[in-house]
C-alpha cells in the first residue's frame, strides 16, 4: 500500500483509508466475525488509518473498533470527530472536551491522531441545519481554540474539519492556518475540490479548495469518493444531500453517465472512482467505506491500477461541460 504525507503533519497515511461510517458499515453491521475479518484484511493490505465518528452507528463504530483493535493487537492511526448541537454552543470548550473523552472511552484509547469538526460551517450559526458559524470556529474561546486545548492536553495530535457548508467560509478556514487537515467532498460527480469547473456545472463548486489546502500544507482526506455507493452501482439511500446540488437520485443518474463514459477502463466502476480520487493532486488519502473483506480487496486493488487515461478524462470533461446532459 502506497503511503503519502498527510500535509505537513509528519505522518504517512495509506492512500486507502478505512472509512468506518454508515456507508459500508463494516464495523457495526453484520456478524462479529465478519467485522473482525474486514478490519484484519485492511491491516494485512497495509491500510494504516481508520476514520470514525461518534455519530456512526450512534457510537457503535467507535465502540466496536475498540474491541476489534484490541482483538487484533493493532494500533493504527485513528481519526474521529466532534459534532456540536445547538444546546452545546453555550460552552464550546466543555462540549468539545466531553465529546473526545467519550470517544476515547469507547475506543479504549488515550489519544487519536486527528480530531475533526463534523458540523457544516456557514457565515452564521444555523441550528436548524446543525451548522456552526465561522465565528463559532475562529473567535476566542471557539472551536479552533478548544481543539488546540485538546492537542495540548494530549488527546489528539492534530485537528481538522469537514469541508461542507459555505464555500467562501471554507476557504477562509483554510487560509486561517488553524487546522492541519480537511475532509474534502470529492468524486467523479463533483471534482471541483481539485479542478476548475465549467460555467455549466450546477452542483456546488468548491473552487479548488483541496488544492488551496494542499498549498497551505494541510492534509486532504477525500470523502465520498463513491458518492455514497452510487458510483459503485448501489441504489441511492434516502433523499439527503451531503453536498449542495447532489441529491441521491440525481447522483445515481449522473453516475450512470460517468460509468458509461468510462466503459472499457480497467477495473470495476468502484475501482475507477477510487483511481480518480487517488490520482488527483493534493489528495493525501481516499476514505472508502467497507461492508466486508472483499470490498477491502477491491479498493486496495484499485490503488494498484494506473490513473485514468487522457481519453477517459476527456470524456468526463464533456460530461461536466454539458452538466451531465448525456
Amino acid at each position: 500500500m502506497q503511503l503519502r504525507p498527510l500535509g505537513n503533519t509528519g505522518l504517512e497515511i495509506s492512500s486507502i483509508v478505512f472509512g468506518a461510517g454508515a456507508v459500508g458499515g463494516g464495523v457495526f453491521r453484520g456478524e462479529e466475525s465478519q467485522r473482525l475479518e474486514t478490519v484484519r484484511r485492511a491491516r494485512e493490505h497495509g491500510i494504516n488509518w481508520i476514520d470514525t465518528a461518534p455519530s456512526y452507528g450512534d457510537g457503535q463504530s467507535e465502540e466496536n473498533l475498540g474491541w476489534i483493535l484490541r482483538e487484533l493487537d493493532w494500533n493504527p492511526n485513528l481519526s474521529t470527530k466532534v459534532r456540536l448541537s445547538a444546546e452545546e454552543m453555550d460552552d464550546i470548550p466543555h462540549a468539545v472536551r466531553n465529546s473526545i473523552e467519550e470517544s476515547l472511552k469507547r475506543m479504549g484509547r488515550d489519544a487519536v491522531q486527528l480530531i475533526q469538526l463534523h458540523n457544516q460551517i456557514l457565515p452564521e450559526r444555523d441550528p436548524a441545519r446543525g451548522a456552526v458559524g465561522i465565528g463559532d470556529v475562529l473567535a476566542p474561546g471557539g472551536i479552533a481554540d478548544a481543539f488546540d486545548d485538546l492537542r495540548e492536553a494530549g488527546f489528539a495530535w492534530f485537528s481538522g474539519f469537514t469541508a461542507l457548508g459555505d464555500v467562501d467560509v471554507l476557504h477562509q478556514l483554510v487560509q486561517s492556518g488553524r487546522f492541519q487537515t480537511i475532509q474534502a467532498y470529492h468524486n467523479l460527480l463533483n471534482p471541483s475540490m481539485t479542478r476548475a469547473m465549467p460555467t455549466a456545472f450546477s452542483s456546488l463548486d468548491y473552487r479548488e479548495l483541496a488544492v488551496a489546502a494542499a498549498h497551505r500544507g494541510m492534509g486532504v482526506l477525500n470523502i465520498r469518493v463513491l458518492a455514497a455507493g452510487v458510483l459503485g452501482g448501489q441504489e441511492p439511500r434516502g433523499s439527503h444531500e451531503m453536498s449542495t446540488g447532489s441529491p441521491p437520485q440525481r447522483d445515481a443518474e449522473r453516475a450512470a453517465l460517468v460509468n458509461a463514459a468510462l466503459e472499457g477502463e480497467p477495473g470495476t466502476p468502484a475501482q475507477r472512482a477510487i483511481r480518480f480520487g487517488i490520482g488527483q493532486p493534493g489528495i493525501s488519502g481516499v476514505l472508502v467505506g467497507f461492508a466486508d473483506p472483499d470490498q477491502v480487496d477491491e479498493a486496495v486493488a484499485a490503488a494498484e491500477l494506473p490513473p485514468l487515461n487522457a481519453e477517459a478524462l476527456s470524456r468526463l470533461e464533456a460530461l461536466y461541460e454539458s452538466d451531465f446532459a448525456g
